[in-house]
């Protein structure tokens, strides 16, 4: 009987000590349950916070350039010598404008702060408008052959023009129907620049190889100006670049253009905008002037594109925010979204560098 009461005693301890294990088992796996939900939770509402950070970058920049065309940048009159000292008012305040394509200090705002980046799409080469000779300096960095170019120049103006008629190595109709998936040309302005993963000859890594980040297809609005007695409607030209707001790749499609000149450009517009044409004269030499300078302007597009990242303080977490604004006086609040993109992440040109 002893030796019965022994065993019974160690089947007992045995089952304490695996109920026990069992217990401790189901209570760690509760607490790491837990410490994984308060870490979503907490990652969660840390992207929240910087997602409306970002989005007050947003808004603070549409702010801006609503403020940059109803209250014109006041141009600062030039030193004349021998005239006295130049004195300025005192009650005149130092003007902080935000401009296109120049790194903006961050913005705090909240339990963070914001970054933003304003482009113009006047910067771009549209594709809608973009003649034969533009859409080829398009072509220029991606190493394509002669004929290669061709297809592709062809087939753009084939695809968005209204006839049936193929251009030498263009495409209409009867080529778009004989692929595997066949469909239609469009005869049509581009809606989209993803369109032209649909034209022959650009694939998917010339497109994303850097043809997206210099395309636009925003036509400016026509412009009613008085003549006489009436008016003419002016459209605005699509065959020049603005040189304040293009990219280094879309400078670098200049002809005559080279890396260290396109350098010169970016750094001469980090501290001011080009207010004329001459100005790009100086920079550049009279040489490359004269040949860029049926490519180029200074007239801006009424499409931005602004990027806006939202930061927590010592956190890693980030969101952005893209978003294609027309600034017009049409619209009651004076601009309208036209295009939106959440969960951007700030990498490459075109995006926060």
């Amino acid at each position: 009987m002893k030796g019965l009461v022994k065993n019974e005693k160690g089947i007992a301890l045995f089952l304490v000590l695996w109920v026990l294990t069992l217990l401790t088992v189901i209570v760690g796996e509760f607490c790491f349950a837990m410490r994984t939900e308060v870490n979503i939770t907490r990652n969660f509402k840390g992207q929240t916070e910087a997602y409306y950070i970002a989005l007050a970058g947003v808004n603070r920049a549409i702010g801006e350039l609503i403020r940059n065309e109803v209250i014109p940048p006041k141009v600062t009159p030039p030193k004349i010598a021998g005239i006295g000292k130049e004195e300025e008012p005192e009650d005149e305040e130092k003007e902080d404008r935000w401009r296109i394509n120049v790194d903006i200090p961050p913005v705090p705002h909240g339990v963070g702060q914001f970054e933003v980046r304003i482009g113009n799409e006047s910067g771009k080469i549209n594709i809608n408008g973009a003649n034969e000779a533009l859409l080829k300096m398009m072509l220029k960095g991606f190493g394509l052959e002669d004929h290669q170019e061709s297809i592709i120049v062809d087939s753009i103006m084939d695809w968005r023009d209204k006839n049936n008629l193929h251009r030498l190595n263009g495409a209409e109709d009867d080529y778009y129907r004989s692929l595997p998936e066949p469909y239609e040309c469009k005869d049509d302005d581009f809606d989209s620049i993803e369109e032209l993963l649909m034209v022959r000859g650009v694939t998917p890594e010339i497109f994303y190889g850097g043809l997206k980040d210099i395309v636009t297809v925003f036509k400016p609005p026509t412009q009613r100006t008085r003549v006489g007695q009436g008016y003419k409607v002016v459209n605005a030209d699509l065959n020049r670049v603005n040189i304040n707001a293009a990219s280094k790749k879309v400078l670098l499609a200049l002809p005559s253009m080279t890396e260290d000149l396109a350098n010169e450009i970016m750094n001469y517009r980090k501290e001011s905008d080009f207010r004329s044409l001459t100005e790009v004269s100086s920079l550049v030499g009279t040489e490359i002037y004269s040949v860029i300078s049926p490519y180029i302007t200074l007239d801006k597009s009424p499409f931005y594109n602004i990027i806006s990242v939202g930061r927590l303080n010592d956190s890693k977490i980030r969101q952005g925010v893209e978003a294609l604004v027309e600034i017009t006086k049409k619209e009651k609040k004076g601009y309208r979204v036209v295009q939106w993109r959440d969960g951007l992440q700030d990498q490459g040109e075109g995006d926060l560098r």
